[in-house]
């Protein structure tokens, strides 16, 4: 993928389009069905309007599509960069753009759901570099960087305990293909988790087999700081993972701790 993430790279390929004939009944049985609260009026090949659950619920009782579909329809090219998408859908105050290419003709969908997914694909691989730099410092050697789908049996986790909020967090953003890559390093035939323990947790709940990650290949033996760590606390594989319910993550108490005080301080 280029430095310049374009629209084409995370846009929806396969959309769910009505024709504009459509009882609006059906419309609202499909959104049930589909989970998705808007879809792309199509008419020979191309798009001719967009309906949404706000034109079902804001516009005067209809029984079809095209008494009710907005026709004024922003659409993006499949060329267009993720931020030019971002800026439009914020200023227009729209949450999808269907994707046209050079004929005019639908190709994709983009959501605010895609733009958040591109934005945090883009902020994990800062980390992966700095810790990468970080071990080649501290043992002299160099490392080599994958992007990988890791079984989930093979990784060796370093963390003794998650938290149950951040779990629901991390199980809802799994299942909306919002979760970014975990960091693993592989040291020899070790598969050592060093960054994603929720992430991780919750794709093992959901019965997933992998999970996407980068793998920071050390090329070599090598027993990490971290392992020796997890040994000295006990923790060789998910199972001895405390997870807490009864406390919450330590930022979400943080910041809870910070309004209470301010609402005391005001009140």
């Amino acid at each position: 993928m280029s430095n310049k993430p374009l629209v084409k790279d995370y846009m929806t390929k396969e959309v769910i389009t009505v024709p504009p004939e459509t009882p609006n009944e059906d419309i609202i049985q499909l959104m049930k069905d589909s989970g998705h609260d808007g879809f792309p009026v199509k008419k020979n090949g191309a798009v001719i309007g967009m309906v949404t659950a706000f034109d079902l619920l804001l516009k005067d009782r209809r029984k079809l599509v095209h008494d009710i579909m907005s026709t004024n329809v922003v659409v993006a090219d499949r060329d267009m960069s993720i931020n030019d998408a971002a800026r439009v859908m914020f200023r227009m105050g729209i949450s999808r753009l269907p994707v046209i290419d050079k004929k005019g003709s639908l190709v994709g969908i983009i959501t605010n759901t895609d733009i958040v997914r591109s934005h945090i694909e883009r902020s994990t691989p800062m980390k992966v570099n700095y810790f990468k730099k970080t071990l080649e410092q501290l043992y002299g050697i160099k490392t080599e960087v994958k992007r990988m789908k890791v079984p989930t049996q093979r990784l060796r986790p370093t963390q003794d305990k998650v938290y149950a909020d951040e779990l629901q967090g991390r199980t809802y953003e799994l299942k909306r293909g919002l979760a970014e890559p975990t960091i693993v390093v592989k040291t020899g035939e070790r598969f050592v988790l060093v960054d994603g323990h929720h992430r991780t947790v919750a794709a093992r709940t959901l019965g997933c087999q992998e999970i996407d990650s980068y793998v920071i290949d050390l090329q070599q033996e090598l027993k990490l700081g971290m392992e020796k760590t997890a040994d000295l606390n006990g923790i060789f594989s998910f199972d001895d993972i405390e997870i807490i319910d009864d406390a919450q993550h330590p930022l979400i108490a943080i910041t809870r701790s910070m309004r209470d005080k301010k609402r005391k301080k005001n009140g």
